[in-house]
């Protein structure tokens, strides 16, 4: 009799962001939201679609001191804001689990 498996690896692509500050996954950023008060970038849309790796990239060209968080979607966080927490949140699976 053959038998199913499924690995416990599982592998997340695409991603999608939400740095602090942001007020919406579906609006456009507002410039206060990409750049924050200080000047300084705060979310970064354009990493929409990437790999993790791929985002980490461009949000430590951006942000080299940030502290990058990578999460399932709906993961429950904390509310306290640390300025240089960046949070990616992924959620689809891009290759096909298997044992090995």
């Amino acid at each position: 009799m053959d038998a199913c498996f499924c690995s416990v690896a599982i592998f997340f692509f695409p991603c999608f962001l939400l740095a602090a500050g942001a007020t919406s996954f579906n609006s456009r950023p507002t410039t206060d939201e990409l750049h924050g008060d200080g000047g300084t970038k705060t979310s970064w849309p354009e990493v929409v679609g990437l790999s993790v790796e791929e985002a980490k990239k461009v949000i430590l060209k951006d942000k080299p001191d940030a502290d990058i968080v990578v999460l399932p979607t709906g993961s429950p966080v904390t509310m306290d804001y640390r300025p240089n927490r960046v949070r990616i949140f992924v959620d689809t699976i891009a290759q096909t689990p298997h044992v090995g």
